[in-house]
């Protein structure tokens, strides 16, 4: 179907451009989009109440121009504060900090009241009191009297302000972050009449779209000017005609009390015309539509993105009323960060402080002991941050969660292939290295590999072996050997598998968990890490029986067996070395008897 016969559509659907980004608002939502300095898109979004639905009296026209007047104001203040803290580092002023601390109110709310008052003041000094004192000087160089031609007067200041407000426009266009918002604003009007023409919403669609809008608000600031030089100078008529003429100060604040009618009229001015394009209406849009060629550019293709991610993010909220809102993800400090990663964490009953340090020291890529910092983490950290807390949520193992694991300084990839190595694993490994300076080693059901490349990259003469029954797991360990550049011998079996060679040291944490206990293990292990490396039998003991027979053929004369070991379990595996001729046994860090070693 060609462009030409695509129906077009009205939407009430507008829009505002903000800092690197663009605020669409329909009838009862509203998202805006920001590409942050990581080229993210990031969207925030809310539902509201419209006005007219609150009240009859707010559906009357001109009354609703006033509202929407206000509320424009505002929220428009409130979405360039909030994309400000998408697209900069987030850090809040010491006055910010006074405000939240000391008077426990927002700052984000007194900052836009004062941004919205400030604004305020400003218009008024550019757009009624300038305009009104230069026709003073004209009246003094003239001679003339303008009280007597209330008309003149009112025309002649309003073609002072239009000079204003274009020059205005003009010094803030050469303001490098004001001219890239003129081409957001021109993203914004290409998106919206690309949808209005019936086009797919791309952005090759998007860029053959005008980037001038019936219902910008320039158009609507051209109307307010108009219709304050109409109304004010039949107001100022009424009164000459009584022989009452206002002086400075007093016309000032009348213009400043008529600016909500004006206001209202305007929008309701702006409203029509946009519902027709009959050619008589034309003249009345066109000083608009020119002056939009000054507050927008043309956008590239990445801000046609960003609006068109706002739009479409409006639609859903609209076309669904269960579709979830969404809040931006902004740069916040370490500690910050932490404090909000553990209470989601103690709000699933996972009360581990640890766990929230780990996740943010390790994507932050902060040492742990400075996570409570003022280091400020920047948006893209902190999605991965979130994106690791949720998964933790649903009871996956930290470190399959973090993807990998240190173990004695060496990076070991983990998931649900392996175990996650345990500290006290540490202390087995550390043994072994002590014996295996140019041994021959095998480290029996190697899991991650982790034992085993400790043990080579420590002793690098050692010649190491590894063996597993788990085809998945040894994939892994071989992985994890490469990524640290150790040199091991990899094989898949069940304990000693078809090995024919002897060695001088066996090195081995096997599965040692009674069958029976497994089902009461907590959740993160029994539903998540391998069964196969977790059940040691009945008793527990059936892995130790086996490898203390069978070692016993695959150990040099004088060769060294490790075997890490459960709670109370040390004393049982000794009755199973009655061929080994030296056995001692090793305490952990908290004195539980961790690590059998025998001697042949």
């Amino acid at each position: 179907m060609s462009d030409k016969k695509k129906k077009a559509k009205r939407t009430s659907i507008g829009g505002q451009a903000v800092l690197e980004g663009v605020m669409m608002r329909g009838p009862s939502s509203a998202a805006t989009a920001v590409r942050d300095q990581d080229g993210i898109i990031r969207i925030e979004s809310e539902r509201f109440v419209p006005a007219a639905k609150k009240s009859l009296f707010f559906r009357l026209p001109i009354v609703r121009g006033i509202i929407s007047f206000f509320v424009s104001l505002f929220g428009g203040v409130k979405n360039l504060m909030r994309s400000a803290a998408v697209y900069g580092d987030g850090e809040p002023t010491k006055f910010e900090k006074w405000l939240s601390e000391k008077l426990k109110v927002s700052v984000m709310g007194v900052v836009s009241v004062i941004s919205v008052l400030l604004g305020l003041a400003l218009a008024i000094f550019l757009f009624i009191w300038l305009p009104q004192f230069v026709r003073g000087l004209i009246e003094k160089w003239s001679g003339i009297d303008f009280n007597v031609h209330v008309w003149a007067k009112n025309f002649i200041e309003g073609g002072i302000k239009l000079l204003v407000f274009i020059g205005y426009i003009l010094f803030c266009s050469l303001v490098k972050d004001v001219k890239r918002t003129f081409m957001y604003h021109g993203a914004e009007h290409k998106t919206i009449t690309c949808f209005e023409k019936g086009l797919p919403l791309t952005v090759q669609n998007a860029k053959k779209c005008r980037r001038v809008h019936d219902r910008c608000g320039t158009t609507f600031i051209v109307f307010v000017m108009v219709i304050s030089i109409i109304l004010f100078a039949v107001f100022e008529s009424i009164l000459s005609v009584n022989g009452i003429y206002l002086d400075k100060i007093v016309r000032v604040l009348c213009k400043i009390a008529m600016l909500p009618l004006v206001a209202g009229l305007s929008y309701e001015l702006l409203k029509a015309l946009s519902k027709t394009n009959f050619w008589l209406f034309y003249p009345l849009k066109v000083p608009g539509l020119l002056l939009q060629l000054l507050t927008t550019k043309e956008p590239d293709d990445k801000m046609l993105e960003v609006a068109i991610a706002a739009f479409k993010e409006v639609e859903k909220l609209e076309a669904d009323i269960n579709y979830p809102t969404k809040k931006f993800v902004v740069s916040e400090k370490s500690g910050v960060v932490v404090e909000n990663v553990y209470k989601r964490l103690i709000d699933k009953g996972i009360e581990e402080r640890a766990e929230a340090e780990w996740i943010v020291s390790l994507i932050g890529k902060i040492s742990r002991d400075k996570v409570y910092s003022d280091i400020v983490l920047s948006p893209k950290k902190i999605d991965k941050i979130n994106e690791i807390t949720e998964m933790r949520l649903t009871g996956r193992p930290l470190w399959y969660c973090i993807g990998n694991a240190d173990f004695m300084g060496y990076t070991v990839n983990v998931d649900e292939r392996v175990l996650i190595p345990r500290p006290e694993t540490e202390i087995l490994a550390e043994k072994a290295i002590e014996v295996s300076d140019g041994k021959k080693v095998l480290d029996l059901c190697t899991g991650s590999g982790a034992i085993a490349i400790a043990i080579k990259k420590e002793k690098p003469a050692a010649d190491v072996f590894a063996t597993d029954i788990s085809e998945s797991a040894i994939s892994l360990a071989k992985e994890n050997a490469e990524n640290n550049g150790a040199e091991i011998k990899f094989s898949v079996g069940d304990l000693f598998g078809d090995l024919t060679e002897k060695f001088d040291v066996i090195v081995s944490n096997p599965p040692y968990i009674k069958s029976g206990d497994i089902k009461d293990l907590q959740t993160e292990v029994k539903d998540f890490e391998p069964i196969v490396a977790l059940d040691g039998g009945e008793d527990g003991l059936s892995f130790y029986r086996r490898i203390c027979s069978e070692s016993v053929k695959y150990l040099n004369k004088g060769g060294i067996l490790l075997l890490e070991c459960g709670f109370d379990q040390a004393k049982d595996i000794i009755k199973l070395l009655k061929d080994f001729s030296s056995v001692n046994i090793i305490k952990d860090y908290e004195g539980i008897d961790r690590i059998v070693k025998a001697e042949l």
